[in-house]
């Protein structure tokens, strides 16, 4: 994954609307359309490999609409110009994050303490079992 690459796609391909904020704000949510709802198109964003990109597609399915956009909505700020960049960066971040593999897990064999420590939680556990039981009927 080429980050500089992926920065400047989802920067320059990147398509904004403006929408009035809900929540607290006074006159300024009545007034100004603060709240940012930014879509790029997954075919438009360079910088990952085929593999990254249908890995991406499985992981942020649920955010990308049927035209195949990534949308995201920001409206944390006061002010557009601020809700804009953060809107950008959540892009950015979401598209990287969702690309990543992960490393490969290497098994590994429990430890001789845990063993142990299982064995006895296990003796413990049988035990409060063991009390629970009525005392045999003598008759």
């Amino acid at each position: 994954m080429d980050n500089e690459l992926l920065r400047a796609s989802v920067t320059a391909n990147a398509e904004t609307d403006f929408s009035r904020s809900s929540g607290p704000g006074g006159q300024n949510v009545n007034k100004v359309n603060t709240k940012v709802t930014t879509r790029i198109r997954i075919a438009a964003i360079e910088g990952l490999s085929p593999s990254e990109l249908e890995l991406m597609r499985t992981r942020l399915a649920n955010r990308i609409t049927t035209e195949g956009e990534l949308v995201v909505q920001v409206q944390e700020e006061r002010s557009q110009s601020m809700n804009r960049e953060k809107a950008i960066e959540k892009l950015i971040s979401l598209v990287a994050r969702a690309a990543k593999r992960a490393p490969p897990r290497i098994p590994t064999k429990p430890t001789k303490a845990s063993k142990e420590r299982k064995l006895a939680h296990k003796k413990i556990r049988s035990s409060i079992k063991k009390n629970r039981q009525s005392p045999p009927v003598e008759g």
